[in-house]
């Protein structure tokens, strides 16, 4: 079983910071890929930013610049720092990480970020 526990969401105004951390429990299982993805209310879930097992990072256009990932394998950990929040960065931010054996893709159960402009 695998479990990827997000936290660090919440309330800001726009151009406030905020960093989200993932936590993945594994039973056996190695993590290769992780990412952070988003959805927003009547939108579809689309990707934030993404970490290859190689260290490779990619980000969604809108965010480049502005959100940090971060990976700390020893620890399993998965952080996204976010800079200079505005109101469209509002979603519920999931914590995402394929993993084997077998090949699968899991996800946590996601934390809000709300930004007021």
């Amino acid at each position: 079983q695998v479990q990827l526990v997000e936290s660090g969401g919440g309330s800001v105004q726009a151009g406030a910071s905020l960093r989200l951390s993932c936590v993945a429990s594994t039973d056996g299982v190695a993590i290769h890929n992780m990412g952070w993805y988003r959805q927003a209310p009547g939108k579809l879930r689309e990707v934030v930013a993404t970490i290859l097992s190689d260290g490779n990072t990619n980000y969604h256009g809108s965010v480049t610049g502005l959100f940090t990932l971060t990976r700390f394998n020893e620890k399993n950990t998965l952080s996204l720092q976010m800079n200079s929040l505005l109101s469209v960065d509002t979603s519920v931010y999931y914590c995402n990480a394929l993993v084997r054996p077998p090949p699968r893709f899991c996800w946590g159960q996601g934390t809000q970020v709300t930004v007021s402009s």
